[in-house]
């Protein structure tokens, strides 16, 4: 079997479910989609700079076997499709949630979060001031975590933190694929060291920052149509 083809495959599983039931009547993602593209965008953009300056910083490497081989500035393809699939997988999964899910459970307790995750983001950016995968990772979510800590109605970050928590499911089935491979390998020079089975603990946090930006933009572009 070539095993080229195992970073592109698994970018096509994380998005064929999300496009195939993107027709639901109840959710109706397809209808999201002129909101969603622009958002995964201009996320990208910001997302893959910081790419190519970890690729090029040696922060993360892409093993040769598991990519088709096609790069641009220095990235593989499969890993800019990455940012296309993840995201759109991810407000899927947020916008099903909203649809099938009237309560938000979570809003009590959103803003206690965000405090948290303020604090503990200081914390790693104190500890790991020279570590450049966490310290670009902790800047990140610090600030986008202030941002919407006071711009509260922007984001219902109640939905959120529970969209987020049941993204994990697939974020540690495909990236324990991705790290375990390895078709990403981290220099742990570069990290806190410390792995929830072959996944870095930042990718956690990765994750959730480019979950949440992506949300930024949708929720400005759907807000923006209706003025």
């Amino acid at each position: 079997m070539d095993t080229h083809y195992t970073y592109l495959l698994l970018n096509f599983i994380t998005i064929l479910f999300p496009l195939l039931l993107s027709f639901d009547k109840k959710v109706a993602f397809y209808k999201q989609w002129k909101y969603i593209f622009p958002s995964l965008f201009l996320t990208g953009i910001l997302y893959l700079g910081w790419d190519y300056l970890f690729t090029i910083n040696q922060v993360w490497s892409f093993n040769p076997n598991y990519i088709v081989g096609t790069y641009f500035y220095d990235l593989p393809l499969e890993e800019i499709l990455f940012f296309i699939t993840v995201p759109f997988a991810c407000i899927f999964i947020y916008q099903c949630l909203l649809a099938y899910i009237k309560t938000d459970y979570l809003a009590k307790v959103a803003p206690y979060i965000n405090y948290v995750l303020l604090l503990f983001s200081l914390v790693m950016l104190f500890i790991y001031p020279d570590r450049l995968y966490s310290l670009i990772n902790f800047a990140t979510l610090f600030l986008v975590i202030l941002f919407v800590q006071f711009k509260p109605h922007f984001v219902p970050m109640g939905r959120f933190y529970l969209a987020y928590l049941v993204t994990l499911i697939p974020f540690y089935i495909i990236n324990g694929l991705l790290t375990s491979i390895p078709v990403v390998s981290y220099n742990n020079l570069e990290n806190m060291g410390f792995r929830v089975g072959s996944i870095p603990f930042e990718d956690h946090f990765y994750s959730m920052s480019l979950f949440l930006i992506n949300i930024l933009f949708y929720q400005y572009f759907k807000l923006k149509q209706k003025f």
